[in-house]
């Protein structure tokens, strides 16, 4: 599949008018003063599903033939682009095969469930996810829709900062959350055509830091034994994503645990934003002494990627990790 570019982008939104939510963009006077900064979020944890996954999601199905639409599509996700991929398939009327790992949050693999898909278990590795998924493609004969390496994905997920832009387009810098990167790689598409100027920053957990590693190296380094409470960013960079993160980020800024889950309860408390742990790595990442260290950044853009939150797992840390 060619790599994306900001047409495939700008079609991208066309496509999805009235098929996704325009989601606001927020701001917090308590978290522009702990930044030293304005802080502008765009509240993609209202989208449809929870999370931005539903635009990728739904621009991959629109593009469908009928042909390859009648088996239906699979996929392997832990979560919100297995939510996205199955509403997306029902909306269409097709099948939706989901290849999700034992230990999936509960919340995202009922979700799945309620939009009509079929759930495949494979254990809880890149390999077994793989291998699951291929088989169920030579069984059902789906076309594979990869949840974040796919160019119809990278283009849908774009158009949440080109919604950005239009609300605050005098942007100097904006952050999304890196796990695939997915969500970055249409940033980076769309910010860059749009306003060239503005600088694009990843955010990314210490214990799930391929992306960070392999800019500093200057190849793609695979994730090695990623340990965060940010589920949805254990994943590695795809073939198509790397190379648009590596010719257009200024940086990569990874931040702990500790760090995620304080960021996770100001978003909660002070702002009213209830986000998931992904969705706060962006939020910590601004609030680092790293980044606010970083001179000439007056106004920034931080993407929430999603909203569905695992609560029975996630409020024991929250309360033991209170600070």
């Amino acid at each position: 599949m060619r790599p994306p570019a900001f047409d495939d982008v700008r079609a991208a939104a066309e496509r999805l008018r009235g098929v996704v939510h325009r989601t606001p963009v927020a701001t917090c006077r308590t978290l522009d003063e702990l930044a030293g900064r304005e802080l502008f979020f765009k509240c993609e944890h209202l989208q449809r599903v929870g999370a931005f996954k539903f635009r990728g999601a739904s621009n991959a199905v629109a593009l469908l033939s009928d042909a390859e639409a009648a088996s239906g599509v699979v996929t392997h996700s832990s979560g919100n682009h297995a939510q996205a991929l199955a509403l997306a398939a029902r909306r269409r009327g097709i099948p939706a095969h989901i290849v999700m790992p034992v230990g999936a949050p509960a919340v995202k693999r009922a979700a799945v469930a309620g939009y009509g898909a079929v759930i495949h278990e494979c254990a809880p590795t890149l390999a077994a996810r793989e291998e699951t998924a291929a088989r169920v493609v030579a069984e059902t004969g789906g076309v594979f829709i990869h949840p974040y390496d796919d160019a119809r994905i990278i283009a849908g997920q774009g158009t949440a900062a080109l919604e950005l832009l239009e609300v605050v387009p005098d942007l100097d810098a904006v952050f999304a959350p890196v796990g695939g990167g997915g969500l970055m790689s249409g940033t980076c598409l769309a910010v860059r055509a749009r306003r060239p100027a503005t600088l694009l920053y990843g955010a990314e957990p210490l214990d799930a830091d391929d992306a960070a590693r392999s800019l500093a190296a200057g190849r793609h380094l695979p994730q090695t034994a990623p340990r965060t409470v940010a589920d949805g960013l254990r994943t590695s960079l795809g073939e198509l994503t790397w190379p648009i993160l590596r010719d257009h980020l200024a940086g990569i800024v990874t931040v702990d645990d500790d760090a995620i889950l304080h960021a996770l309860r100001l978003a909660w408390e002070r702002a009213k934003l209830l986000i998931e742990p992904s969705s706060a790595v962006p939020l910590a990442a601004v609030l680092s002494e790293e980044f606010k260290a970083r001179p000439g950044i007056r106004r920034v853009g931080i993407i929430l990627s999603g909203g569905n939150v695992d609560f029975e797992a996630l409020l024991p840390l929250l309360i033991s990790g209170a600070r």
